[in-house]
């Protein structure tokens, strides 16, 4: 963290004029979240979000890539609870995408960082179910609150109500009310508008690329070109060795690919917007003059399946539903990538170390800023606790996910084992080969059982 304030610092001080904060050092910090981005969709090849693949690729601009980043709960109201607090979903009591209403508001990055002097915004989805009810209230810790109020599906990108500052405000129809567009317009007025002598917080959450996957009219070809390169897990012929719920599922005809091929295109094509976006909020840090002093965090709620095990959506413990793209710009620092373990459990410590403040109750993650100053010798996970409480499709699991395995007890008494990485066996990062209960692999389980009985415990 030293090490990137003072090139700051030197880099303010020989810059052109520029809105002055002499008494007060500490970075901006942007959070862009997005909503059910698979995770092979960043990087990809070809890319389907160019600008900020670009970015990442070049070391000279900053980003750090973390390509082993994964969600505590693989579901949108869970995980951004998360988000928001850095405690797992069994101890933020927000679970499903019911439970809303039961994250402790009053102790978020938002009020940590408000109290500390930080001026705040929210611009785009909140936790699920907002307002919970016929209020139209903003949230404590938030000076500046654009929120899109709960509704049905199919209002994502179109016609949906935003809670502006406490007044709800309709958007319909037409190229002018695309979510995503309206965010990102949000998001540059905030940037330019923020009080000059503080920093400022800004957490921008899009729909975007969540169902029914409505690009913006001018992309609504722009992923045509782009290959679906299929993993050989979808539509898994022999699922003999997964539990019952992946059994029950229907096997997948050539029609059925063909249709996840199609909505996959179309989750690309609604990227696009989001890059945009990205791109959008750059511009405008770069003009204010502050890029060079802002942290700007990247990543999605959750994953999610086209097809992979049979499976089409989130809560599942296979690695399209747990892992999310995530990158940090970080400046004072060569763009790379870090193959660390990282969970969305993380993101608050991590905001709260750079604003200098600490996580009331204590985070169940990790700060960052170690990592991304260069610390070659930080102490750290060597497994990810991952959990979902189940609903009528998927039972609830428990998971310990580490650099080469991925163990998931089930609450049916069903457990999975695979080697990910070839530890003991062929590697197999499709997991396609359940190992549970491989004489080979016993020892391995019994390790692993009890590594995730000491996090659950934790």
């Amino acid at each position: 963290m030293a090490l990137v304030l003072s090139l700051l610092a030197v880099a303010v001080a020989a810059a052109a004029p520029s809105p002055a904060r002499s008494e007060d050092r500490r970075p901006n910090i942007v959070l862009i979240l997005t909503d059910d981005q698979a995770p092979a969709s960043l990087p990809h090849d070809p890319p389907a979000m160019p600008y900020l693949q670009a970015r990442m690729e070049d070391p000279r601009d900053h980003w750090i890539w973390f390509p082993n980043a994964f969600l505590n709960t693989p579901l949108c109201c869970p995980s951004r609870a998360s988000i928001l607090t850095g405690r797992y979903s069994h101890h933020t009591g927000v679970r499903t995408n019911d439970d809303g209403h039961r994250l402790d508001e009053s102790s978020t990055i938002a009020t940590w960082l408000h109290a500390a002097g930080y001026h705040t915004g929210l611009v785009g989805k909140y936790v699920n179910g907002y307002p919970f009810g016929p209020g139209r209230y903003v949230p404590p810790g938030w000076d500046v609150w654009l929120s899109k109020k709960q509704g049905a599906q199919t209002s994502a990108y179109q016609r949906y109500t935003l809670i502006d500052q406490g007044l709800p405000v309709y958007h319909g129809d037409g190229p002018a009310n695309y979510s995503t567009d309206v965010y990102a317009d949000a998001a540059v007025s905030f940037v330019h508008a923020a009080p000059p002598d503080r920093p400022f917080f800004l957490t921008i959450a899009t729909s975007a690329p969540h169902r029914p996957w409505t690009p913006a009219l001018r992309h609504s070809v722009a992923a045509a070109a782009i290959p679906i390169v299929e993993s050989p897990s979808v539509g898994e012929e022999d699922v003999s060795d997964k539990p019952d719920w992946v059994r029950s599922l229907p096997p997948m005809d050539r029609d059925d690919l063909a249709q996840l091929h199609r909505l996959h295109r179309r989750a690309f094509e609604t990227l696009r917007a989001v890059d945009e976006l990205v791109a959008a909020v750059i511009a405008a840090l770069e003009a204010r003059g502050v890029l060079d002093r802002t942290v700007v965090l990247f990543l999605s709620d959750n994953g999610f399946s086209f097809g992979e095990h049979r499976w089409v959506g989130k809560t599942c413990a296979y690695e399209e539903c747990i892992r999310t793209p995530f990158l940090v710009r970080y400046p004072g620092t060569f763009g790379r990538a870090d193959e660390r373990l990282v969970s969305n459990v993380d993101i608050a410590p991590t905001i709260a170390d750079l604003a200098g403040v600490r996580s009331d109750p204590p985070a169940d993650g990790l700060s960052l800023v170690p990592v991304l100053d260069g610390a070659s010798d930080v102490p750290w996970r060597s497994g990810v606790l991952l959990e979902y409480v189940g609903d009528e499709k998927v039972p609830p699991w428990w998971a310990v996910r580490t650099s080469g395995f991925s163990y998931v007890e089930l609450g049916t008494g069903e457990r999975e084992l695979y080697d990910l990485a070839g530890v003991l066996g062929p590697p197999d990062p499709y997991q396609l080969e359940n190992r549970a209960g491989d004489p080979a692999y016993a020892g391995v389980t019994v390790r692993l059982a009890a590594a995730l009985a000491r996090l659950r415990a934790g």
